[in-house]
């Protein structure tokens, strides 16, 4: 018998950071900020809208993963000149919220992933290896000084979807950015029960296990690791989501 997933976000299902892209993202599809053009400073829009540096700097974040908006560091944030083309298929970080938006994106990658990885196993070259174990050390370095292990996370993933040969793996890995990763969204150690040290310790072993089949071009192991590897985060999110 399947169980009915409760929709209810982790937070409030429409937080002021939601709120204020919807805002924005409007004022950039009516024209109001024009291609090109500069958007307000972070102080001006916490003045117009009322909200805390915290919540602009999650709302402009946001815009930067939707190709809305591209940021100059120490120049500014400026309205992209090359916006997302229609309606196509794209999965927007806005509406990336609740428990279960977070395990359809996990279902999507076991599917997309798993086959990636198997792929990557038996087509990879030396360079795309050695891309995927910067990544890993990247990973591992971050972790050790506190730092987001996010953008590392997803260079490894990265990695292995350019390594299928398959630029089409490779681009839908691009596209889709870093919402792939739950801890963008959610606090994942603390969903998980574990210290954030103790789960970070143990995704890299994931990680680590993944690439070690990739680079002996094992191709049903490396399946079998990245399955392992999303599953894993997709049934402690599914628990969360049934006890909720």
């Amino acid at each position: 018998m399947t169980t009915q997933l409760s929709s209810r976000p982790l937070r409030k299902s429409r937080s002021l950071a939601v709120e204020l892209v919807s805002t924005l993202q409007a004022r950039i599809k009516d024209g109001t900020y024009v291609a090109g053009m500069r958007m307000p400073t972070e102080a001006e829009i916490m003045v117009e809208h009322g909200v805390s540096r915290t919540v602009v700097r999650e709302a402009i974040s946001r815009l930067q993963q939707a190709q809305l908006v591209v940021t100059q560091h120490g120049i500014g944030s400026f309205v992209s000149d090359s916006p997302p083309d229609g309606p196509g298929f794209r999965i927007d970080p806005v509406d990336v919220e609740t428990v279960v938006d977070i395990v359809n994106v996990l279902e999507l990658r076991v599917s997309l992933e798993t086959e990636s990885a198997g792929l990557a196993a038996s087509r990879r070259n030396l360079r795309q290896l050695a891309e995927m174990q910067a990544a890993i050390d990247e990973f591992v370095r971050c972790a050790a000084a506190g730092l987001d292990t996010i953008e590392a996370d997803f260079r490894f993933h990265l990695a292995i979807a350019e390594a299928t040969q398959n630029p089409h793996f490779f681009e839908l890995m691009r596209h889709l950015g870093t919402t792939l990763i739950p801890r963008a969204r959610v606090n994942s150690p603390q969903l998980a029960k574990e210290e954030k040290s103790a789960y970070l310790e143990r995704v890299n072993r994931e990680h680590n296990v993944i690439f070690d089949a990739i680079e002996r071009q094992d191709s049903d192991s490396a399946k079998a690791a990245m399955r392992i590897h999303l599953t894993n985060s997709r049934e402690r999110l599914r628990r969360v989501a049934e006890a909720s």
